[in-house]
């Protein structure tokens, strides 16, 4: 069973935070808020998130520092983060934004709709990525399975080849046995 796709909402005004709850509500996307780049830190810390959604001005450690700090860290470092500001009469603030490494940059108030589009995709980005990892291990445990039991075989037909008697041929039969339910020695 896959988990659900989170999305890690970072503003230290509660009301901005409800508003990106109701936003997301609907999506198949389960929010975790909080009030602080720190707090975001220690989240990350705990779960992996589909998106970040971060604002840019926060006391303290500011969105662009909690930036920095989630694209050192190797666990974190490929998450998308979207920049929510107010401040948009600095064309500066979100070239520093792409520069921490966010994938966008959107000043308040915007379209509601246009951010639920982007979080969609992010999500659906976190779903499809999980979805071949999934297959990946599964390939990879076939592969194995795979190699044991072509190794089986090469190793009866070897021992039919070097003696066949009938002390042989049961090794044999033996040897193919345990590789195809699982218990090689």
């Amino acid at each position: 069973m896959t988990q659900m796709a989170k999305a890690l909402l970072v503003d230290d005004r509660r009301e901005n935070l409800m508003a990106l709850e109701a936003i997301l509500q609907g999506l198949p996307v389960q929010s975790v808020a909080v009030e602080s780049g720190e707090a975001a830190l220690k989240q990350l810390l705990v779960d992996d998130f589909a998106v970040i959604l971060l604002d840019a001005q926060m006391p303290d450690m500011d969105g662009f520092e909690t930036a920095t700090h989630i694209k050192r860290r190797e666990r974190t470092r490929h998450v998308p983060i979207i920049f929510l500001t107010a401040a948009d009469k600095d064309a500066q603030l979100a070239l520093r934004g792409y520069a921490v490494g966010a994938v966008d940059y959107l000043t308040k108030p915007f379209d509601p709709w246009v951010l639920r589009a982007k979080v969609s995709v992010f999500v659906e980005l976190w779903v499809k990525t999980r979805q071949l990892a999934a297959q990946s291990d599964l390939v990879r445990e076939r592969d194995a399975q795979w190699r044991v039991l072509t190794d089986a075989v090469d190793e009866a037909t070897a021992l039919l080849r070097a003696e066949d008697d009938a002390e042989s041929r049961e090794r044999a039969v033996d040897l193919l046995e345990q590789a195809r339910w699982g218990n090689t020695a």
